[in-house]
């Protein structure tokens, strides 16, 4: 996927947090720490630091949630940054995000913290982590 359909595709699934522009995406895919998964209708966008890896955004097309490309997605995810050193990954959620806060805790995140007022003046950030390690993971 091109940065443009990035772009596009991030506007159908979020308003708040904003979403990104085809500039951020296209910033972000030239550091050599980011990576970009893809499945049909969807994609996520993490990177890896040291030994920590980092959730920045998943997103599927509203008409084909609820079809195993999310679960696939982390599956991913979490096998890739493995591969690329990581012993630990982190992501923040809207705190109102209870289908994706529900996914994350199914596929063996948890819930690591809180930021107050990360996303909007009335809207928390859920911090979760995922250990890699050989501790309890997504399938």
């Amino acid at each position: 996927m091109t940065p443009d359909q990035l772009a596009a595709l991030h506007a159908r699934c979020f308003t708040l947090p904003r979403p990104w522009s085809e500039a951020e995406f296209a910033d972000l895919l030239a550091s050599p720490h980011a990576f970009l998964l893809t499945g049909p209708h969807g994609f996520l966008l993490g990177r890896t630091v040291a030994d920590e890896a980092e959730l920045l955004t998943l997103a599927v097309a509203p008409e084909a949630r609820r079809q195993g490309i999310a679960r696939d997605l982390l599956a991913e995810f979490a096998a890739t940054s493995r591969g690329r050193g990581a012993s630990r990954a982190f992501l923040e959620v809207a705190a109102d995000n209870a289908p994706a806060r529900a996914l994350y805790c199914a596929t063996g995140w948890r819930e690591a913290g809180r930021r107050r007022r990360y996303y909007a003046p009335d809207l928390d950030a859920i911090v979760m982590d995922l250990p890699l390690d050989g501790g309890q993971e997504g399938s």
